[in-house]
């Protein structure tokens, strides 16, 4: 098989996660992603957490760069600044999650490139977007879930907005990003051109939060925390402790009276005949009774693992899933099946477990690679592409434009 962006070149000036997690995936699905990073750090990202003992990057860097090749350039150089331009003239997107207005001060912005190469894409994902009264404050994941409704309604109804574990302020972005890097590349197939494509990490957040702001076209009001309940407060759509009691042994059930089929088929399975009782079918009798059902159901649940309890009510038709840590996921024999847990061949750390790609396609296939040490590509790079020789090199090396 081949892979679905195969001959798209994507020029990444992306770090952290929002960015990275967007060339990440163009990367997974096939594409050729120049990653460049200054040469002496690099992407803040190697930064963030220790390196490994074996002196490898660590595991942050890691899970956000696979499939790309790093380019080391100085881009407050001119020269830097030079050779970043001819490969944008090689290439089809330029993506970067820079400060606010960060690359329009290295007098790198979309006129600049776009008259380089005028098919040229540029993706930008900025906390608040690249115009707009917020546009110039600075963001982060956190700050992106803060102000785009994912808090709000996180966390205990008495206590105060918690955020979420999972960063979706950034990683959604990327995803995002991804999605309107296509739709352009798509576009441009029938006008030639490129365009700017605009992310806001705040709007992704609000964009992933419509649920929860639904209940304001009805009631003018915002729908408050709810911790573990389903909207309605009815029993069965809950989170339940189950054996041996630890920190992570619970299961979660999803099985609203509201769809009564799932939520007899859950009273069936922990209850037996009780699903026959006329009573279990009334919705009025259930609500008032909401407490004694939760905790009969918990009652079940604590006498088994969260997998029994599982596999149990998942082959009885229940919606439910066991509370899967980091531990449970690296070893899970279902995303290992599917490939969604993979082990690569780290240079320096040896075998590295790590996601794959959430997409799979029947007629696509790239096969995963280790994220790169800083500057491993910048010979091929520059020598395939543009040409450099050994003499070049050691020029750009002398003016600090590269590693």
């Amino acid at each position: 098989m081949g892979s679905a962006l195969s001959g798209i070149r994507i020029i990444d000036l992306t770090q952290f996660e929002a960015g990275t997690s967007c060339t990440q995936l163009l990367a997974w699905l096939g594409a050729d992603v120049i990653k460049i990073e200054e040469p002496t750090h690099g992407d803040p990202g190697r930064a963030t957490r220790p390196k490994s003992p074996e002196g490898g990057d660590n595991g942050y860097f890691l899970n956000f760069n696979s499939n790309k090749r790093s380019v080391t350039l100085n881009l407050k150089e001119p020269r830097g600044k030079e050779i970043l331009l001819e490969l944008v003239e090689l290439g089809d997107v330029v993506v970067e999650n820079m400060g606010p207005q960060a690359l329009e001060r290295l007098g790198l912005g979309y006129s600049v490139l776009s008259e380089v190469n005028p098919r040229v894409i540029l993706a930008q994902i900025k906390g608040f977007g690249s115009w707009g009264t917020y546009s110039d404050y600075k963001s982060f994941d956190n700050i992106a879930q803060a102000t785009g409704g994912s808090m709000t309604v996180t966390g205990d109804p008495k206590g105060p907005p918690m955020r979420p574990g999972v960063t979706i302020g950034d990683t959604g972005a990327g995803l995002h990003a991804a999605v309107g890097i296509l739709a352009a590349l798509w576009q441009r197939q029938i006008t030639g051109k490129g365009q700017e494509i605009d992310v806001s990490m705040q709007e992704v957040v609000v964009n992933l939060a419509r649920v929860s702001l639904c209940d304001f076209n009805d009631s003018h009001e915002g729908r408050g925390r709810m911790g573990n309940l389903a909207p309605g407060g009815l029993p069965g759509t809950n989170i339940y402790l189950c054996s041996p009691g630890g920190p992570d042994d619970y299961v979660y059930i999803m099985a609203n009276p509201q769809r009564m089929h799932q939520w007899l088929a859950l009273i069936r399975a922990v209850g037996g005949d009780l699903a026959d009782d006329p009573r279990y079918s009334d919705i009025e009798w259930i609500r008032k009774h909401g407490d004694h059902l939760n905790a009969m159901i918990e009652a079940w649940t604590m006498e088994r693992t969260k997998y029994e309890a599982f596999h149990i009510l998942g082959k009885a038709g229940v919606p439910c899933g066991p509370t899967m840590n980091a531990v449970d996921i690296y070893s899970d024999p279902h995303l290992e099946e599917r490939g969604m847990i993979v082990t690569l061949d780290h240079p320096l750390r040896g075998p590295f477990m790590m996601p794959g790609c959430p997409i799979k396609m029947s007629d696509s296939s790239v096969e995963l690679r280790t994220g790169p040490q800083l500057g491993e590509h910048t010979v091929d790079v520059l020598s395939g592409l543009l040409g450099y020789t050994d003499d070049d090199f050691a020029d750009l090396r002398e003016l600090r434009v590269i590693k």
